[in-house]
C-alpha cells in the first residue's frame, strides 16, 4: 500500500540524513554489514526486474514495483550507514584503476 512506501521512505530519510553527500559512485563493500545489504539489495534489484516482467503477462500491483525500489534504496542507504557506524571508509569505484 502507500503506507507501506511511505515508511520506507521515511526510513530512507531517517538513515540518510547523518551520511554525507554522494560526491562518488560506491562500490559495494565495506564493513561485513555493509557487504550483507548490498548483497541484499542486488537480490532486491532482480525482484523487481522480475516483478516487472512479470507485470508484463499478469496483473501486478504497481505499488509492488515502488515498494521493492524503495526498499533497494534503503538497503544502500544501510550499507552506507552501517560503513559509517563503523568508521570504515565506503569502497569508491576509481576510473581507470586496476580491481584486486
Amino acid at each position: 500500500t502507500d503506507a507501506h512506501v511511505a515508511r520506507l521512505e521515511a526510513a530512507v530519510e531517517r538513515f540518510n540524513a547523518d551520511l554525507g553527500p554522494l560526491k562518488e559512485f560506491i562500490l559495494p563493500g565495506g564493513t561485513r554489514a555493509a557487504a550483507i545489504a548490498h548483497v541484499a539489495r542486488t537480490v532486491c534489484r532482480r525482484a523487481e526486474r522480475e516483478t516487472l516482467a512479470a507485470a508484463g503477462e499478469h496483473h501486478v500491483n504497481p505499488l509492488v514495483v515502488v515498494y521493492l525500489n524503495r526498499l533497494s534504496d534503503l538497503l544502500f542507504i544501510l550499507a552506507r550507514a552501517a560503513n559509517a557506524l563503523a568508521d570504515a571508509d565506503e569502497p569508491l569505484w576509481k576510473p581507470g584503476a586496476a580491481r584486486i
